[in-house]
């Protein structure tokens, strides 16, 4: 087993992902659903900066997510795991930061959106709402194609880690079942992002067994490939 500082950034890359994620997330002292309503507004305008900090935090977890996928690709992207490896570690990549700017736009219209209806009649809060739903239609787009996207990777790479027994075997199907059951719930049911909240936690498990298992017993890589 490789253990190394490598291997010791890159664990610790995912263990930090996960608690910027769920921290930021459960720290929150609002949690906005797939579209905003009004009432958003008010809960977030109780303590609005606190809200945006969480929800930095919260964002930078996922910047520091695709930060760990980079640094694990760069020690296993290598003959012959880098088949599964490289397109694998890309597609969650690819999801990671597609879900990252869509949580931005949560974010921004979030904060934004109490200052544009502060003060304002029912009417007036309406005619806001109605003018953000166009955009926050698509942006639900990205949430669902990112969790797909990463679904996708995620199978590619824990059939990586079973084929080559470069973790335990245990995480490698732990990566794959995450994998296919993020991929069907979108695929299989209508828009809901209550039904996929637990798939977040999940992940969030998935992000620190595998910065445990990277800690605690390295990468099985022979000595010699390239």
């Amino acid at each position: 087993m490789k253990k190394d500082f490598e291997i010791k950034f890159t664990g610790w890359a995912f263990i930090v992902a996960a608690l910027l994620l769920w921290g930021g997330w459960a720290l929150s002292p609002h949690h906005v659903g797939e579209y905003f309503v009004a009432s958003d507004f008010t809960s977030i305008g109780e303590n609005v900066w606190y809200w945006i900090w969480m929800y930095r935090f919260h964002i930078f977890g996922w910047v520091t997510m695709a930060i760990a996928m980079f640094a694990l690709v760069s020690i296993t992207a290598r003959k012959p795991y880098r088949v599964l490896i490289l397109p694998g570690a890309g597609m969650v990549i690819v999801g990671t930061f597609t879900i990252a700017i869509a949580a931005a736009y949560y974010y921004n219209y979030g904060a934004w959106g109490v200052g544009q209806t502060a003060g304002k009649s029912a009417a007036e809060i309406q005619e806001f709402m109605d003018s953000i739903l166009f955009t926050n239609q698509y942006v639900t787009c990205f949430v669902r194609f990112g969790r797909i996207f990463s679904g996708v990777g995620l199978v590619l790479l824990g059939y990586g880690f079973i084929k080559w027994k470069l973790v335990n075997l245990w995480l490698g199907w732990f990566t794959i079942l995450l994998g296919f059951v993020a991929m069907g719930i979108i695929l299989s049911i209508p828009d809901n992002f209550e039904i996929y909240k637990p798939i977040f936690h999940v992940k969030v498990l998935w992000l620190v067994a595998m910065g445990i298992s990277l800690l605690r017993q390295g990468v099985n890589l022979p000595e010699g490939k390239s």
